[in-house]
């Protein structure tokens, strides 16, 4: 005899067939692969490269060297500092972008560059750079310069190549936040004697935090673990963490420092994400509560009116 499901069973059993694909998904891509990098970091490295199977932390006790300690901190500084000019050049143009009737061309702008490959935007930036680039051509011909400035291989080069590579990221989450903001809240901070630019900062920015924390980790993070930029762009003093990694695996073939590297990576980015999540729910319940506490104000005006 068959046995009938109950909705609440069929609903779970449907549940978990709709997921199954992309739980295997997950798992084949995701969580083995972290799970090998995990176990090779605590690995000894072999005497022709690869992994040994006995427990070490040879590993983690080699990124304590200055020279891979001066390139994790070279690493965040350029991280950083591409990440906050990124943002202060996304707000602008989320504002913009939100204000504007033309969303849809706008939008199509930003999405133009994720169309060609990033190694062909790199070079024309490295033709645009180079001591014979159309940059320094274009300065002598105007008789600005009489030899040619140093643009290129300088951690200069490679943050303004990562702030064009990956500033679309910063203004996508902006202009989305930004469009959801009621500017009827500017009006009347300006008609409460605020400039305009006090009624962003101390009106709107509080509003956006969300959108603003999201921006920054979807920067911030691919950032974080850039590898062709700082190699194509920058000098031997533009070295950071995801060319370690790369030269450990293919060159000096060090498996577990680079998968110690790689978790440091890994670990900066469930950081930055559950930050963002923590953010956005908190926020959530901050505005919920606001509600709740404004509808019980009009309550209580309303009482007090009628008892009047």
């Amino acid at each position: 005899m068959k046995r009938i499901l109950k909705p609440k069973e069929r609903e779970r059993l449907l549940g978990t067939l709709y997921s199954a694909p992309m739980g295997i998904w997950f798992t084949l891509f995701f969580t083995i692969p972290i799970s090998i990098i995990i176990l090779y970091s605590f690995l000894k490295r072999g005497l022709y490269g690869g992994v040994e199977w006995e427990f070490s932390l040879s590993a983690y006790q080699q990124m304590f060297n200055p020279s891979f300690a001066k390139v994790l901190f070279r690493t965040v500084w350029i991280s950083v500092v591409s990440t906050l000019l990124c943002l202060l050049i996304a707000l602008p143009c989320g504002y913009a972008m939100a204000k504007s009737k033309h969303q849809t061309f706008l939008l199509f702008l930003i999405i133009i560059p994720f169309w060609t490959n990033s190694l062909i935007r790199i070079y024309a930036w490295i033709s645009i750079l180079s001591s014979e680039g159309f940059l320094n051509s274009l300065l002598k011909n105007l008789g600005l310069i009489d030899q040619s400035l140093a643009l290129m291989y300088n951690n200069q080069a490679v943050i303004v190549v990562l702030i064009y590579m990956y500033l679309p990221f910063a203004i996508l989450p902006l202009f989305t936040t930004i469009d959801k903001f009621d500017f009827a809240l500017l009006d009347a901070a300006r008609d409460l004697g605020a400039t305009k630019l006090e009624s962003i900062i101390k009106v709107m920015i509080p509003n956006i935090k969300s959108g603003v924390s999201t921006s920054f980790i979807f920067t911030f993070i691919p950032i974080f673990g850039a590898y062709t930029v700082p190699l194509l762009v920058g000098g031997k003093d533009s070295t950071m963490i995801g060319n370690i990694i790369v030269d450990q695996v293919s060159k000096t073939r060090n498996w577990p420092l680079a998968s110690a590297f790689s978790m440091v990576l890994t670990l900066i980015s469930l950081i930055g994400v559950f930050w963002m999540l923590y953010s956005g729910k908190r926020e959530f319940y901050q505005k919920k509560s606001n509600q709740q506490a404004l509808e019980q104000n009009i309550k209580l005006h309303h009482s007090q009116r009628g008892k009047r």
